[in-house]
């Protein structure tokens, strides 16, 4: 079987008038989300990105209109998961077919340390767990039929240890990580990858508000990575930088009866 993240070699083999990948990032309007759509756009790649802000995707969209590949915009609520079934079939027809889907939405609202607010926990449950089942059901359904593609979710290592500053986020990214593992293991017999990605520091708006950034990279330098992955086989977790393994192997052996105490 072909890898999924090899258009150019696909297109040389059938013609040049045949398309390339097709692609869906959801959550695409900025930070890692637009990177993604950017960097495989310009590599031929054929992509629907999907996210609220509809000025922001036709901007990117206009942005890489020269683009080697195509780029269709939907305007999508994640939390609308009633929508997901016919707008995965619909982006899927407008790009000739998918094989690689990247669920990169995710919101981690400020919370104060003596905050206690169900309505923002509960929007992040509703965004960065919810929507993501919804659409990744989608794409195993798919690719468990044609018995290829690529699934990636980005995570991150919130999601290792439940820190004090703000547990739903925690939460959900480790529930994000345990469903991608599941469906990993689930997909593995049909030749379908499910890559979970973990980053530290982004430079994105997500991080924007926060006083200091440890080891920190940029969306650009994240997607490069994420796409690498994707495309390889060493890696069905990457943390991003790849030094983040060390350290949450660390972080995950200490006790919680000292983690409790820590301020990390």
């Amino acid at each position: 079987m072909s890898s999924p993240l090899n258009p150019a070699q696909r297109s040389e083999a059938s013609g040049p008038a045949s398309r390339t990948g097709g692609a869906l990032v959801i959550g695409a309007s900025s930070g890692i989300g637009a990177a993604l759509v950017q960097q495989l756009a310009r590599a031929g790649w054929h992509v629907a990105a999907l996210a609220r802000r509809t000025e922001r995707l036709e901007s990117l969209a206009a942005e890489l209109a020269d683009a080697s590949g195509e780029v269709v915009v939907r305007t999508h609520d994640v939390t609308d998961t009633a929508a997901v079934p016919a707008l995965f079939e619909d982006v899927a027809l407008a790009v000739g077919g998918l094989d690689l889907v990247i669920y990169a939405a995710g919101i981690m609202p400020s919370v104060g340390p003596d905050e206690y607010d169900t309505a923002k926990d509960h929007a992040q449950v509703d965004v960065n767990l919810k929507g993501c089942i919804a659409w990744c059901n989608e794409a195993a359904r798919l690719f468990q039929t044609q018995r290829s593609g690529s699934l990636v979710g980005i995570s991150s290592v919130a999601g290792e240890r439940g820190r004090r500053m703000n547990p739903a986020y925690h939460a959900t990214k480790a529930a994000m990580t345990t469903y991608l593992e599941s469906l990993r293991n689930r997909l593995s017999p049909y030749g379908v990858r499910v890559v979970t990605i973990k980053p530290g520091m982004v430079e994105t708006e997500m991080t924007a508000d926060l006083d200091e950034l440890i080891w920190p990279v940029s969306a650009d330098a994240a997607a490069r990575t994420i796409l690498k992955t994707a495309k390889g086989g060493l890696f069905d977790t990457r943390y991003v930088p790849l030094r983040w393994c060390a350290v949450m192997a660390v972080i995950r052996a200490i006790p919680s009866r000292i983690f409790r105490h820590l301020n990390i």
